[in-house]
């Protein structure tokens, strides 16, 4: 039986691109192609499939991230890829805390889509051997520690330090030192342009 494939991506060269790369790859088929999310998980809540390539940002009312765990909840089986241009540094985490088996990013393209497709619809887990680097003022993305991204997701959300410190079940003083540190890391003079600077890089998305 063939490998069949949906697709989920809004870009509409891309989603040709990986319609082709199904299209031509012996053993699979394409059962499905969506500009959004939504449309992919409302297919599946009806169709079966083998494999997804889900986009990350999607317009519409769900991300692709957030329509694969839904996907997952509902057929385990179904073997997902997530892919992404953006080096947002929280997706890959989620995406292993999801159960998505496979990673790409489009900038960086270690394997070819196809060679991704092959490994994951073979039963492996493949995502990237190392972290997207983004340059952040004298800064790299890599540069940061969990803890750090942890406190910048929520610093590019708009949430004061006291707020940061509730969340995160940390005090106010650990807070301003992590603050502190991606500052003088960075080379940036405040928060705020912290936080503007990693939104508009990608490295952090506020939903």
């Amino acid at each position: 039986m063939p490998v069949r494939v949906v697709i989920a991506e809004d870009f509409r060269m891309v989603r040709e691109i990986f319609e082709n790369a199904v299209k031509e790859a012996e053993g699979y088929v394409l059962a499905a192609s969506f500009p959004t999310a939504v449309q992919a998980l409302k297919y599946l809540e009806n169709e079966d499939a083998d494999l997804v390539l889900m986009d990350v940002l999607i317009p519409g009312s769900m991300s692709g991230l957030d329509a694969a765990e839904k996907i997952k909840s509902i057929k385990p089986k179904v073997k997902i890829i997530i892919v992404t241009s953006m080096p947002e540094l929280s997706y890959e985490k989620r995406a292993k805390e999801i159960g998505v088996e496979g990673f790409w990013q489009k900038e960086v393209q270690e394997q070819s889509i196809r060679e991704i497709m092959e490994r994951v619809a073979g039963g492996e887990t493949v995502y990237p051997s190392e972290q997207q680097e983004v340059p952040i003022g004298n800064a790299l993305s890599t540069d940061f520690t969990e803890r750090e991204v942890e406190i910048l997701e929520e610093l590019v959300a708009g949430l004061s330090n006291k707020e940061i410190a509730e969340k995160l079940f940390l005090e106010v003083s650990t807070v301003k030192m992590h603050i502190s540190n991606m500052l003088q890391k960075t080379g940036y003079h405040s928060r705020l342009e912290l936080a503007v600077k990693a939104r508009h890089f990608g490295l952090v998305i506020s939903e």
